[in-house]
């Protein structure tokens, strides 16, 4: 029978070194004689590397595109099924679920199974709901070393911080004139034959909290495109953003100001060593990192942030420096600073463990119950005991083009 093992981290722990240390002599098992693979975000960005640097496209997508140009969940089926193509002996796959739909997920498990009867899985996870059905046995790390987790065991319950403290004021305390952020009035986008969305209906208004649901395909990130002012083809549609009609003169950057954006992928590669303090205040300039002088008020802000966040003590620290949980409680103060009427949360929990994924989600219920700003979140993860969104917008996809229903949660 094949030895199937999870190891049930945090992101404190160091992923890398835990890897090594799996696959060396000295490890629980011992597969540093066989043929493996590695399923992890790190192998994906080798491939990415290779197609930007060297034009070599190793491994392409059900839909023939490239992995730069595919979404994270196309990548990651894409990858599993290129390793599977070279008959390892062994896989490590890490965060396998992370940006996959129910159904993909569903896909990607039933995929694992078959392939665990025939040569050893080793699972890396930071989510304890996340481990595969067929797993053996799980560990977690103590001091650096492996020990075997009981059944009901979990990794030990940090104290989360419960951000005591108000929120700081707005920076521009002008009321802003419109009633809605988002008006969506029977929107359809093709590319080509190829309808994604049809007839969508939808609108969102100052202080809502909404959450984007629907699978991989179903038309997301369209929408998100039409919202952010990315998309030339809102152009020819009955889109109202920010209280304008879109094509009566506003500028890209004019729609940009009033959003503020956060992405799971957002600091992909990011190698700077700005302070975690420039960071905040960098997003009074919407720029990633800070080249310019601040006003004694930005920087009075960007402080009263970071005590939010009780941060306020290492401030000169390295941003990088930070866990990944910390980083994002970071980049969601600085998408903040400025009150942004509308701010959109793409995957904000991927790659989060337990602890750090109810800290930030704290953050972002404390926001949606204390400021004006609209809040919309688009993940396929349920956390339904964590993110407590009031409407949800699903898309339902069908052969003419995915369609749209609003849910009132609350």
């Amino acid at each position: 029978m094949q030895k199937h093992i999870a190891l049930y981290i945090s992101n404190k722990d160091d992923k890398n070194q835990l890897i090594e240390h799996i696959l060396s002599k000295n490890s629980i098992i011992n597969y540093s004689k066989l043929k493996g693979a590695i399923f992890s975000k790190k192998t994906l960005d080798k491939f990415i590397d290779e197609e930007v640097r060297h034009g070599n496209f190793n491994i392409v997508t059900s839909t023939k595109n490239s992995l730069l140009n595919s979404s994270e969940g196309e990548r990651k089926k894409a990858l599993l099924k290129y390793l599977i193509l070279q008959n390892p002996e062994y896989i490590l796959v890490d965060n396998v679920f992370g940006n996959l739909d129910v159904n993909a997920q569903k896909n990607i498990e039933e995929t694992l199974t078959k392939l665990s009867l025939k040569i050893p899985v080793i699972q890396i996870t930071n989510r304890k709901k996340d481990v595969l059905p067929f797993i053996d046995r799980i560990y977690k790390l103590e001091n650096k070393t492996l020990v075997l987790c009981k059944e009901t065991e979990t990794t030990k319950k940090e104290e989360i911080k419960h951000f005591s403290q108000d929120l700081p004021k707005p920076y521009n305390l002008i009321k802003p004139q419109f009633d809605l952020l988002v008006k969506f009035n029977n929107v359809t986008i093709r590319y080509g034959d190829r309808t994604i969305v049809k007839n969508i209906n939808w609108q969102i208004k100052p202080g809502e909290f909404w959450q984007l649901v629907g699978p991989n395909g179903s038309g997301k990130s369209t929408l998100l495109s039409l919202i952010s002012g990315d998309n030339p083809k809102a152009y020819n549609q009955d889109i109202t953003l920010f209280g304008v009609k879109k094509g009566s003169g506003e500028s890209v950057w004019d729609i940009k100001r009033k959003i503020g954006y956060f992405s799971s992928e957002y600091l992909r590669g990011f190698e700077r060593l700005h302070s975690i303090e420039k960071m905040i205040i960098s997003g009074f300039f919407d720029s990633i990192g800070l080249y310019k002088i601040p006003s004694e008020r930005q920087i009075m802000l960007a402080h009263q942030w970071l005590k939010v966040l009780d941060m306020f003590d290492i401030k000169t620290k390295s941003f990088l420096s930070l866990s990944v949980g910390h980083q994002r409680l970071v980049l969601i103060a600085r998408a903040m600073v400025k009150h942004p009427p509308l701010l959109i949360l793409d995957e904000p929990t991927n790659g989060l463990d337990d602890n750090d994924a109810e800290l930030f989600s704290k953050l972002v219920n404390k926001i949606a119950s204390e400021s004006n700003t609209a809040i919309l979140y688009v993940s396929h993860r349920k956390e339904e005991s964590l993110l407590k969104p009031s409407f949800i917008y699903q898309l339902l996809p069908e052969p003419t083009g995915s369609i749209g229903k609003s849910i009132k949660t609350s």
